[in-house]
């Protein structure tokens, strides 16, 4: 398989329609990153579940998936499942992300997938930072929307695992949907692992990714 470094990461961006998005996308991705590089900066912004129980899973929940980073998290409150009806409200919300960022990577949902909050806060973001490397992460659910990704990050079993774990700790309020469990977050990562030849993998869509092979 083969492999492209990210090159210096000193900061990330992270964004999600609602919480626990970001998590179940990239948290693999996030573990391995903020391990491997302590004090990493992470801005990360969350469009819906403010104020409540939500934002007080996904504060304890991304502190644990980015351990060791400057976590700065921005949780607003826009309604699950409105945000075409609340464009403008979001679209400032990732202008001004951008405005006060210039992140070394962007993780964000796909531009195709299947929920209309997802895939509009992706249009935001591909219009909003237009110089970055934006990976556009995948969240397994009923729409039965999961593609043939072109990225695709190896995990540790440890890490795999850990992830699954964590998911399951900091989200009670999802525990009663019938696809959040250990064998749907392991699975799809076991499947992602095989197309990439290691045990497990998440995986990402790159609409532009530019090269410099002369370094």
């Amino acid at each position: 398989m083969i492999r492209l470094g990210a090159g210096p990461l000193g900061s990330l961006v992270v964004v999600g329609a609602h919480c626990d998005d970001i998590a179940i996308g990239a948290g693999g991705a996030l573990l391995t990153m903020c391990r491997a590089r302590p004090g990493l900066r992470v801005d990360a912004l969350v469009l819906s579940g403010g104020g409540g129980e939500r934002e007080r899973e996904e504060r304890a929940a991304l502190a644990a998936f980015c351990p060791g980073a400057d976590l700065r998290l921005t949780v607003l409150k826009l309604p699950d499942g409105r945000l075409p009806a609340r464009w403008e409200e979001a679209k400032s919300a990732v202008e001004e992300l951008r405005a006060r960022t210039e992140p070394d990577l962007v993780l964000a949902p796909r531009t195709d997938d299947a929920h209309q909050d997802h895939r509009g806060l992706a249009k935001l973001v591909s219009t909003a930072f237009r110089d970055h490397l934006v990976l556009g992460y995948e969240i397994v659910k009923w729409d039965g929307d999961l593609g043939r990704p072109s990225a695709y990050q190896p995990l540790s079993p440890e890490t795999a695992e850990e992830k699954a774990r964590l998911l399951q700790e900091h989200y009670p309020s999802q525990r009663h949907r019938p696809w959040y469990d250990r064998e749907a977050f392991l699975g799809l990562a076991r499947i992602r692992g095989i197309e990439c030849h290691t045990r497990y993998a998440e995986a990402f869509a790159v609409a532009k990714l530019t090269l410099d092979l002369g370094e």
